[in-house]
């Protein structure tokens, strides 16, 4: 009696993916899958296109955004310097409350007086546009003193010493000091008519 003969590998199934001898359970599985694999593509297609989409929008609103940057610089530095002379306008004049909530002003040979005359006629320059590169300069300069001689030695962040504001229009100035005023400043009108290093 001859003993039955064993497949030894490689060994290829009779049935495959195309026989007609595939089960019904591996045919229903295949097409399963088939099915998944077109949904998979379809649903990345959809994917790709919806990101094309929103990709097209957001450049649409970039670039209505840029087109108000100019006019957004100059109320930057209108709004800014407008801030910035209430400042001055309480140590020189004792308005809107003063130094001391009643009136009160500081004495204009004093380091309290300089940084009043600072704040309001540099802010009245930044409001013009009127040399606002150096004015910038020396503004963003002063906020900075400002804050490492009254907020830093109380310790602790910005916000728990009282010095962010300081530090805020000390870097509002320094983008002017480095961008120029914007549309809407003298130094555009100046600069047109020489060759003003100003606008």
């Amino acid at each position: 009696m001859t003993a039955p003969r064993l497949h030894t590998p490689p060994y290829t199934p009779q049935w495959y993916a195309g026989s007609p001898a595939l089960p019904a359970a591996r045919r229903h599985s295949e097409g399963y899958l088939h099915i998944q694999s077109g949904r998979r593509q379809r649903g990345s297609g959809i994917l790709k296109i919806q990101l094309q989409a929103k990709g097209k929008s957001m450049a649409r609103t970039a670039s209505y955004l840029a087109k108000l940057g100019p006019a957004l610089h100059a109320l930057l530095r209108i709004g800014a310097g407008l801030l910035f002379m209430q400042h001055g306008a309480q140590k020189l004049f004792g308005w809107l409350g003063g130094t001391d909530g009643s009136g009160g002003t500081a004495e204009l040979i004093s380091m309290y007086g300089l940084a009043g005359v600072l704040e309001f006629f540099g802010g009245a320059l930044i409001v013009l546009g009127l040399f606002t590169r150096p004015v910038g300069a020396l503004l963003a300069v002063q906020m900075a003193a400002a804050y490492f001689i009254a907020h830093f030695p109380q310790g602790g962040f910005p916000i728990q010493n009282g010095g962010e504001l300081a530090l805020l229009f000390a870097l509002v100035f320094a983008f002017f000091a480095g961008n120029g005023p914007g549309p809407a400043a003298l130094d555009r009108f100046i600069g047109r008519r020489s060759s003003s290093p100003y606008r």
